[in-house]
C-alpha cells in the first residue's frame, strides 16, 4: 500500500528539522534527510516533487494544524473577533518557536510564506485558517478581503519575532499591525475587494 504523502512528508521534515540550522534550506539537506528517514526516490517525488520549497511549505503548514489543535484548550468565548485572531497568530508563533533557526534559514532563502507562485498560498492558508478558527462567516469579497489584510501583517510579524521578544511584546506588536490592518480594511476595502477577491480565487483548492 502506497503511504501518503502527508505522512512521508512529515517523516521527512522530522528528519530535516535538525541538520536546518546547520546546513540551511538547500538540496544537501533534502538529500540527507531524505536518507536519514528513509525515503526512496519514489516516496521524495511523491511527499515533495518542488524539493526545498515543498518542504518548507509543510513546516509552515504543519505549525498551523498545531496552532489549530491547540486552540480548543483556549478559552475565547468572551473574547471579540479580532482578539480570537490575534490569539490564533499568537499561538502559531508558540508552535514555530522551537524551531526559530529553520524559520531565519527560511527568510534567508527567500522561501517565506509570502513569496510568489505557491509559496504565497501558504500565506493565505494560514490566514484562511485563523479567520474559521475566530469563527468568520464571511462570504464573497468580505472574506478574501479579511484575509488578504491578514496575511499582509504576517511578514513584519515574523520579522519581529526573530528578534526573540517576550510575550508581552509580541502580543503588543499582533495587536499593533492587526489595528493597522483593520485600519486598511476600512479606508480601502473598496478599492483592495476586487484584487484580494482575484488573489483569492487563486488561493482556492485546486489552482496553482
Amino acid at each position: 500500500m502506497r503511504i501518503p504523502s502527508k505522512v512521508l512528508r512529515d517523516r521527512w521534515l522530522d528528519a530535516a528539522l535538525p541538520l536546518v540550522n546547520e546546513s540551511g534550506w538547500t538540496s544537501a539537506l533534502m538529500a540527507e534527510s531524505a536518507r536519514i528517514a528513509g525515503l526512496s526516490d519514489e516516496q521524495q517525488a511523491l511527499a515533495a516533487g518542488n524539493g526545498v520549497s515543498d518542504l518548507v511549505e509543510h513546516f509552515f503548514d504543519r505549525a498551523a494544524e498545531q496552532m489549530r489543535e491547540k486552540l480548543p484548550a483556549i478559552p475565547l468565548d468572551g473574547l471579540r473577533t479580532h482578539e480570537k485572531v490575534a490569539e490564533g497568530l499568537y499561538v502559531w508563533f508558540e508552535m514555530l518557536t522551537p524551531h526559530r533557526d529553520a524559520v531565519e534559514k527560511a527568510v534567508g532563502r527567500g522561501l517565506m510564506p509570502w513569496g510568489a507562485g505557491g509559496a504565497l498560498k501558504t500565506s493565505w492558508k494560514m490566514a484562511d485558517v485563523i479567520w474559521l478558527e475566530a469563527g468568520d462567516t464571511a462570504t464573497d469579497y468580505n472574506r478574501q478581503t479579511k484575509r488578504g489584510l491578514l496575511a499582509s501583517v504576517i511578514p513584519p510579524l515574523v520579522m519581529y519575532w526573530l528578534s526573540d521578544p517576550d510575550e508581552p511584546a509580541m502580543r503588543a506588536k499582533i495587536t499593533q499591525y492587526l489595528a493597522l490592518a483593520m485600519q486598511a480594511g476600512q479606508t480601502g476595502g473598496k478599492i483592495l475587494a476586487p484584487i484580494l477577491g482575484g488573489l483569492g480565487s487563486l488561493m482556492r483548492p485546486g489552482r496553482a
